[in-house]
């Protein structure tokens, strides 16, 4: 009668939003104040000043028409080459508004990627701790999805079973840096040492595989951390990005897919892109914020408060005796366990209306999730039942 993994798939929804609405539910029964909820990573920082200004301005200067009309199907032409300019400028490497498709945010651009490069039954690697969506944007796809075990407790890559799992089926491999879940940046050595074993295994398979960089997080880094592009380490590079975090506009759905020139065969690859987007029933990315873009470009958050968030939670959760690893990207905060289960970890902080992520669905069972974008003033309030937890 209906799509059997569909179901299984519209049923087992995300741990991380059935978090997020229990405590909703919560939130009505004992006072929103009393729920410390660190389920969800929603921005609480404001849009940078510019970006409403441009929003309000657009809507009121340009004409309704056109403002709400269909773009073409990669982009408005000032929204792609404002981009390719901002990347050109900044990593000193030649992107055209040619290489650039915008998408509804970095989920559909994945889903567009993956689509066009599987071949049927093409196997897609993630590394462990990873966005437990991968699973389902790979498998309602066609692809398999096959996970490489964490690198505990650096959080950067475990060479020898990365290595294992790459064979003629592998068609690409993705890597999100800044992580979510662990808020670990991959270091430029780690990057070269990737790239040199994709490019040896390519040799060996005969065809290119392919490096997905999902960087949704890619302005959000700590104490000077390097964020390397990463199409400037490895050539055969796709990127997927999103303005949801670096522009706190998550609910409007913007982003883009870049395909440089120097990933092998490039006019193929982003036609496929084109046809994947196409048939998973892209029309255009919503046209207001492709204005936004055009314009804003170059805008870039202000991360005080998250630096701020970061360094307090890791000062007091490691002084009460948890085992954290200090993030320097993103919005979270991996933290070990005590006991080792997570799951039982966070089904007991809900007891205490503490919403922590179990790391299961990340990869890393043992090590639970909670996000730092959060007021300062629900952490503080927060601190003692992250407390009374080890010590019970």
């Amino acid at each position: 009668m209906v799509n059997e993994s569909m179901l299984k798939l519209g049923t087992n929804r995300s741990c991380i939003r059935e978090l997020f609405e229990y405590g909703l539910r919560q939130a009505a029964i004992v006072g929103k104040e009393n729920v410390f909820d660190y389920s969800l990573g929603n921005p609480s920082i404001p849009a940078p000043p510019e970006v409403n200004e441009t929003l309000v301005d657009i809507v009121r200067n340009t004409d309704s028409l056109a403002v709400h009309g269909y773009t073409p199907a990669p982009g408005l032409p000032a929204a792609r080459e404002a981009i390719a300019a901002e990347l050109s400028e900044r990593y000193g490497v030649r992107i055209r508004g040619a290489n650039i498709f915008l998408t509804c945010g970095a989920a559909p651009a994945l889903i567009a990627v993956i689509r066009a490069l599987n071949m049927g039954g093409s196997e897609i690697v993630a590394i462990a701790p990873f966005f437990p969506e991968y699973r389902p944007f790979a498998e309602s796809n066609g692809a398999k999805l096959v996970v490489v075990p964490a690198d505990v407790p650096s959080f950067q890559i475990n060479w020898p079973e990365l290595e294992a799992r790459l064979n003629e089926r592998t068609q690409a491999v993705i890597v999100n840096t800044p992580n979510n879940p662990s808020g670990v940046i991959y270091t430029r050595e780690t990057l070269e040492r990737l790239a040199a074993l994709l490019e040896k295994k390519s040799a060996e398979v005969g065809h290119p595989i392919f490096l997905i960089a999902d960087e949704p997080y890619r302005e959000l880094a700590y104490d000077g951390a390097e964020v390397p592009f990463i199409p400037t380490v490895y050539p055969n590079t796709i990127v997927c990005y999103s303005y949801s975090k670096s522009l706190s506009l998550p609910g409007e759905r913007i982003g883009y897919i870049c395909v440089p020139d120097w990933v092998e065969d490039s006019a193929t690859v982003f036609a496929a892109i084109a046809g994947a987007a196409r048939a998973s029933g892209h029309v255009c990315a919503p046209a207001l914020q492709q204005r936004v873009v055009a314009l804003c470009a170059h805008s870039r958050p202000n991360v005080r408060a998250y630096d701020e968030n970061r360094a307090l939670l890791y000062e007091q959760l490691s002084a009460f005796g948890y085992d954290c690893v200090k993030p320097n990207g993103a919005f979270y905060m991996f933290v070990k366990a005590p006991g080792g289960d997570s799951q039982a970890f966070s089904d007991r902080a809900k007891e205490k209306n503490l919403l922590i992520v179990p790391g299961g669905d990340f990869g890393v069972p043992e090590y639970f999730r909670i996000c730092t974008c959060v007021s300062k003033d629900m952490i503080l309030r927060s601190l003692p039942a992250f407390k009374a937890l080890i010590e019970e």
